[in-house]
């Protein structure tokens, strides 16, 4: 199933025998079959390692802050090897090793989820959140022009609302009023009839993901440099380390280094001392940790711009070759950030959105990360058409590249206003249930976070019925 072996002779006067259809149909339909399980995985594996932590129980809220950072501190540690080891053994032993290698941990790692099967909490699925969105959509889409209730509690199923309700996108409150049609209905708990006020609650939720979403995609716009045109910058520069040369795409690891440091020292150092200082369990919010990470993508574009000006005019006027270890500020700063982008992106996806969701949000941040690889694409087209190529070339030397980093810096600012404009104006989600202590027997009761409401409203219907027995009294 692959084609016959190349010599060095063959290949210098290129008569090696290309692979056949056959052949290269087995190699799409394997990397297709990669790509389609790592979205499967990194879809639910965060989600599902969530679910493993009741955030009523202060130890396991206080244990989830930190599984983001050991959850991405693994992936990490894989990245690493993947690029140090699989790499080496891929061009010194033969790329076959380094994909059996690769499946053979996979396999290892199925064995270990499976033989944990007996200790998970799984939740059961409770229907496609795409059908849930859709059916909330077009039923406050059909029911646009009728007024909304005078009170929430008249909307359907209030009383046993699983999420707290709230005052924003109130036009979507109408996809659960009962109208007169759906109270003449026989089937009122039809849901494309009319849906829930957990229903409609869930959709909110998920609508307030989607500006901060936004703007994360710059984030890994300028990440995405790191594996382009910074490694491009190391080709022609100075690489030795003594009598060892270090290949270019090497430079990568220290990226991945910077990540490993600081995703032990959110752990050991930062989260405990915010702690201190906050006195909030999760030391650093998730949005705090992606404004951080903003900052630190925005500082890292300005050194990388000073960098690159250096190196050409060293370059062009001395014809000198500047060290590639220069780049390692801007590997740094991007892989600093990233240690807080990353886990407060995930971190903020999976806490802020509905419980029956959270893989759809999984799959939602993870669409930022494509996105931000995508507008980088985008950004370097438009700008060959409008400087006309003379800011990114293929010879850096007669090329501007540095101001294609201040570009990125210049938008990586304007996008960290418009975060904070989002993240001042975001309502953190609260669990509906709480458990307090029970009076009268001594156990544990569950009450909403909502009775203030629900009590006004009491208050309101027994001042009421005051009033109407004081005037029937002689």
């Amino acid at each position: 199933m692959r084609p016959p072996p190349c010599d060095d002779y063959r290949r210098q006067h290129h008569e090696c025998i290309e692979a056949n259809g056959k052949q290269l149909a087995l190699l799409y339909a394997a990397l297709y079959t990669t790509a389609l399980g790592g979205g499967g995985i990194k879809s639910n594996v965060s989600g599902f390692g969530s679910d493993q932590f009741d955030l009523r129980d202060p130890k396991e809220e206080k244990a989830m802050i930190f599984f983001f950072n050991r959850f991405y501190f693994a992936i990490s540690i894989g990245s690493l090897f993947a690029v140090i080891v699989l790499v080496y053994i891929q061009d010194n032993v033969g790329r076959g090793w380094g994909y059996g290698i690769s499946a053979a941990t996979m396999v290892i790692a199925v064995a270990v989820l499976l033989c944990g099967t007996p200790w998970y909490r799984f939740r059961r699925p409770q229907g496609s959140p795409l059908t849930i969105i859709w059916r909330v959509l077009l039923l406050a889409l059909k029911k646009r022009n009728q007024s909304n209730p005078s009170h929430p509690s008249l909307l359907n199923d209030y009383q046993n609302r699983k999420v707290p309700y709230t005052q924003r996108f109130k036009c979507l409150d109408k996809a659960a009023m009962v109208d007169e049609k759906c109270a003449a209905n026989t089937n009122i708990n039809n849901p494309w009839i009319v849906s829930t006020v957990t229903q409609v609650e869930e959709v909110k939720m998920v609508l307030k993901l989607l500006p901060i979403w936004s703007t994360c995609i710059l984030f890994w716009t300028i990440y995405s440099q790191m594996t382009t045109f910074t490694v491009e910058q190391a080709t022609i520069m100075h690489r030795n380390v003594g009598s060892f040369v270090i290949p270019a795409g090497s430079f990568s690891a220290f990226l991945i280094m910077t990540i490993l440091i600081f995703t032990s020292l959110n752990e050991k150092v930062f989260v405990p001392l915010a702690r201190k200082i906050t006195r909030n369990v999760q030391g650093i919010t998730s949005l705090q940790r992606i404004g951080i990470g903003l900052v630190l993508s925005i500082a890292a574009m300005v050194g990388a711009a000073n960098v690159e000006k250096q190196r050409r005019d060293v370059a062009v006027q001395k014809e000198v070759k500047i060290s590639a270890f220069w780049l390692l500020f801007q590997f740094f700063l991007v892989g600093a950030g990233e240690a807080f982008a990353y886990v407060g992106q995930l971190e903020f996806f999976i806490r802020e959105a509905p419980d029956r969701m959270k893989s759809m949000s999984t799959g939602l941040f993870l669409s930022a990360i494509s996105m931000g690889f995508f507008v980088s694409s985008l950004l370097v087209t438009i700008v060959d058409h409008v400087t006309k190529k003379s800011w990114l070339r293929s010879n850096l030397n007669k090329a501007k590249l540095n101001n294609f980093y201040w570009l990125l810096a210049v938008l990586g600012f304007l996008n960290f206003l418009v975060f904070l404009f989002f993240a001042s104006r975001h309502q953190y989600k609260t669990q509906l249930p709480i458990f307090e202590p029970d009076d009268q027997s001594g156990g544990k009761k569950l009450k909403s976070l909502n009775d203030e409401m629900t009590e006004d409203l009491e208050k309101k219907s027994s001042v009421q019925l005051v009033a109407n027995n004081a005037e029937l009294e002689p």
